[in-house]
C-alpha cells in the first residue's frame, strides 16, 4: 500500500526534520528501518515521528558498528540523516562510504545551514535558519519584534518535507540513470524557498519590507483575525471583492457606510468595525452563521478542537494510532492509497528479526551481539 511501496529506506535516527522526513516516507508507503543509538531509549511521550517504521540499536562508535549501516544500505534504496556536516563521515558511513556499497542508494541528508557555506559547521536551531532566510522577519505585528511561526518553517515545511520531496525526486531519477546521488537539504534554503511570493510581490511593488503592513501579514483588515463574544477568535480571508461583499453582508454591515475594501488609510476604521461586530456574539455562532459560505471565514481552533471539526472528521484528516490522535498521511492517492500508520516500535525491540530482514545472516546478528555493536536486550 502506498505509492512508495517496495522502496527501503535507513533513517539514521535524529529529532526533528529528519524523522519528520522519514515518517513521510513510511507514511507514503516505503520500508523504513531507523538506526538508533543503544543507551538513546525512547522518550517518555508518544513518539509520533516515529510511526510506521521499526528499529533497530547499532553503535556506531563501535569498530564494528558502521559495518552493519553499510550492510544495511547495500540493500536499501535511500537513507536519511541529520547529523551536522562531516559527522557521517567520521563515523565512516557517509556517502562516500555508503555509496561505495550501493551506487544507486540516494543518500538524503538534512541539515539547519546546509553542506558548506560559513555557517555550515556552526550550532543553530529554527528560528535562526528562518532569520537568515528573511522568513521570520515578516511575521509579526507593527512596531514589535517578529514572533517565532512555531518551529514549522525550517524544521518541518522547509527542512524534513523538502527532505522528503528530495529524496523522491532522486529516488525517480535513479530509476531512470541507475545511480544514486546527495539530495542536501538545507532549513535555510527550504525556508528561503516558502518566502518565494514574497519576493515577487516585493518585486512588483505590492509588498512592503516591514511588518503588519501588508495584504497577507495582519495588516488588511478583509486578511485578519478576530476575537469574538467568548475570547475565542475567528479567521478571516475574504480577500476578492466577492468574497468581501459577502462578508459584509452576512455580519449586518452595509457597505455603503464604509470605507472602500482597498483603501488602506481607511483600514484602521474597517478592522474597528469588524472587531467590534464580532465581539457581539460567540465564536461558534459565528460559525453557524458563516463558516461553509464564500465569506471565507473558518474558526481558530485548537489542537484539541481540530481533530473533532465536521470537516477533518469527514475526511479523516486526523487519525487515532497506538491511542493517540494525530494528522492522518497526507497527501491522497486514488489508486495506491497510504496505509494506516503503525504505532511506533520501541528501539530495539527486535533487532535479530529486523536485521534478518534485511539480509544480515542471523549467525552474524549473533556476532554483533557478542561484540557489542548491537546491544544484548533482556
Amino acid at each position: 500500500m502506498g505509492p512508495l511501496e517496495g522502496v527501503r529506506v535507513v533513517e539514521l535516527a535524529g529529532i526533528g526534520p529528519g524523522p519528520f522526513c522519514a515518517m513521510l516516507l513510511a507514511d507514503l508507503g516505503a520500508e523504513v528501518l531507523a538506526v538508533d543509538r543503544p543507551a538513546a531509549g525512547g522518550p517518555g511521550w508518544p513518539a509520533l515521528f516515529a510511526r510506521g517504521r521499526r528499529r533497530v540499536a547499532v553503535d556506531l562508535k563501535h569498530p564494528a558498528g558502521p559495518g552493519v549501516v553499510l550492510d544495511l544500505v547495500a540493500g536499501a534504496d535511500a537513507l536519511v540523516e541529520g547529523f551536522r556536516p562531516g559527522v557521517a563521515e567520521r563515523l565512516g558511513i557517509g556517502p562516500e562510504a555508503c555509496m561505495g556499497r550501493n551506487p544507486r542508494l540516494v543518500y538524503g541528508r538534512v541539515t539547519g545551514w546546509g553542506q558548506d557555506g560559513p555557517l555550515a559547521r556552526s550550532a543553530g536551531h529554527d528560528i535562526d535558519y528562518i532569520a537568515v532566510a528573511g522568513a521570520l522577519h515578516p511575521v509579526g505585528p507593527p512596531g514589535g519584534p517578529p514572533v517565532p511561526p512555531l518551529n514549522l518553517l525550517g524544521d518541518f515545511g522547509g527542512g524534513g518535507m523538502l527532505l522528503a520531496l528530495g529524496v523522491v525526486a532522486a529516488l525517480l531519477e535513479a530509476g531512470r540513470s541507475g545511480r544514486g546521488q546527495v539530495v542536501d537539504a538545507a532549513m535555510v534554503d527550504g525556508a528561503a524557498l516558502l518566502t518565494t511570493q514574497l519576493h515577487e510581490l516585493l518585486a512588483a511593488g505590492l509588498w512592503s519590507d516591514r511588518r503588519g503592513a501588508n495584504l497577507l501579514d495582519g495588516a488588511a483588515p478583509f486578511y485578519a483575525v478576530y476575537e469574538t463574544a467568548d475570547g475565542r477568535h475567528l479567521a478571516v480571508g475574504a480577500l476578492e471583492p466577492q468574497f468581501w461583499a459577502e462578508l459584509l453582508d452576512r455580519v449586518g454591515l452595509a457597505a455603503g457606510d464604509l470605507p472602500a475594501q482597498l483603501d488602506r488609510d481607511a483600514w484602521p476604521v474597517l478592522r474597528e468595525r469588524l472587531a467590534a461586530t464580532f465581539r457581539t456574539r460567540t465564536r461558534d455562532e459565528w460559525c453557524a452563521l458563516l463558516e461553509g459560505t464564500d465569506a471565507c471565514v473558518a474558526p481558530v481552533l485548537s489542537l484539541l478542537e481540530a481533530p473533532a471539526h465536521p470537516h477533518n472528521r469527514a475526511r479523516a484528516t486526523f487519525v487515532d494510532v497506538g491511542g493517540v490522535p494525530q494528522p492522518a498521511p497526507a497527501p491522497r492517492f486514488s489508486r495506491t492509497p497510504c496505509p494506516t500508520p503503525a504505532p511506533p516500535a520501541g528501539p530495539g525491540e527486535d533487532d535479530a528479526e529486523v536485521l534478518t530482514a534485511w539480509g544480515i545472516p542471523p549467525e552474524r546478528v549473533e556476532e554483533l551481539r557478542a561484540a557489542g555493536a548491537i546491544p544484548r536486550r533482556p
